[in-house]
């Protein structure tokens, strides 16, 4: 098998992915990333939009394709006469024997299927863990995490994390504006207090390179936490996928990689990172800010004080609070197998969900 016979393979497997799981987000979250599935496929840069007729004629194929493939299964990967499950990242990377490239593939949110085939641009060692960075991607699905942690091993997506940023930052709401134009002016492309497109733009790769080490520090923060580990997780999301229950304990997952004692903000506040602490609080949207009020309230006290101590006491706090929710969730968890799923989730909804204010009907994230 060529190089080129494995990118198809690895397409094709990122095909039926998507084929078999879009139905896991809402119809606005799933155009978006059909979006810049179109996007990366034709080569267009973040800020050029494709015209709405091309899209559109796209999208229709792309469903219409799906439909036909939707059955079949994941094709394993032969390489120099021997063959490799799509899943078994390990052994394909062996037998691709290609330091230039990296294959990776695993489970992302509902358990979706994740396989991409891109060009390893970095590695370095962070607080222990091998870091991998990719860099042009010559196969994706529909989803596109930025950042895995798989067998102790980071992997930073430099692509999908382009488009996070220019779409995110486009979207700016209220609630996070003075926190994002905060980061913004940090990196000098705010004029009149407004974003400045062409600035933007000509300074976005500085940005993404800039404010890659966060991430890492995010998966550091997961890789370190064992309050909420990822069996438990993994057990919940195949008995309760694309539920309350998953969106919940993925939230409080995330929530306490970031606030762990060498996560995500415990590095911006070590290192006094101005213009991350801005992108960190304008970027927490929906469960996670719910779960880590104590930073957004505060933000504006920091930026009139500059004192580092109350990011921290805010992270204390967070921690505090969501390792003892980890905790219930866990031994909640511990009952599957023996209790009922009525059961199990009536546990849930009784004390996480309704203690947090969310016992309300099933609702797709992003």
């Amino acid at each position: 098998m060529t190089e080129s016979t494995v990118r198809e393979t690895v397409r094709r497997n990122c095909d039926i992915s998507d084929a078999r799981d879009n139905g896991i987000y809402s119809i606005c979250n799933l155009v978006l990333k059909l979006r810049n599935l179109y996007k990366w496929e034709h080569g267009i840069e973040p800020w050029n939009e494709p015209e709405t007729p091309d899209l559109l004629s796209w999208i229709e194929a792309k469903e219409n394709y799906w439909e036909t493939i939707i059955d079949d299964s994941y094709q394993p990967l032969v390489i120099n006469g021997r063959e490799a499950d799509p899943y078994d990242h390990e052994s394909v990377n062996r037998l691709l024997n290609n330091p230039a490239l990296v294959y990776g593939a695993g489970y992302g949110r509902s358990l979706k299927s994740i396989f991409f085939l891109g060009e390893k641009i970095g590695e370095e060692l962070v607080e222990g863990c091998p870091v991998i960075i990719v860099g042009r991607e010559l196969a994706r699905e529909l989803s596109s995490p930025f950042a895995l942690l798989q067998d102790g091993v980071i992997t930073i997506r430099r692509e999908p994390l382009r488009y996070f940023f220019w779409d995110h930052v486009q979207e700016i709401r209220s609630s996070c504006k003075t926190s994002l134009h905060h980061a913004l002016d940090r990196y000098g492309i705010l004029t009149g207090g407004r974003l400045d497109q062409q600035s933007f733009r000509s300074r976005l790769d500085i940005i993404v390179d800039e404010e890659i080490p966060i991430f890492i520090h995010h998966e550091v923060g997961e890789r370190l936490q064992d309050i909420l580990d990822g069996d438990t997780l993994r057990r919940i999301i195949s008995s309760y996928p694309d539920s309350a229950i998953e969106y919940v304990s993925r939230s409080i997952k995330d929530v306490l990689a970031d606030t762990h004692p060498r996560g995500m903000v415990s590095f911006i506040i070590r290192e006094r990172r101005d213009a991350s602490l801005g992108f960190y609080v304008g970027f927490l949207a929906g469960l996670r800010r719910e779960l880590f009020p104590e930073i957004v309230q505060a933000f504006e006290p920091f930026l009139q004080s500059r004192d580092w101590g109350l990011i921290e006491q805010a992270r204390r706090t967070c921690w505090d609070k969501n390792c003892r929710l980890a905790e219930t969730i866990r031994q909640i968890a511990a009952g599957m197998g023996r209790e009922s799923e009525e059961e199990i989730k009536a546990r849930f909804t009784t004390q996480i969900l309704t203690p947090l204010g969310l016992d309300v009907p099933e609702r797709k994230g992003d």
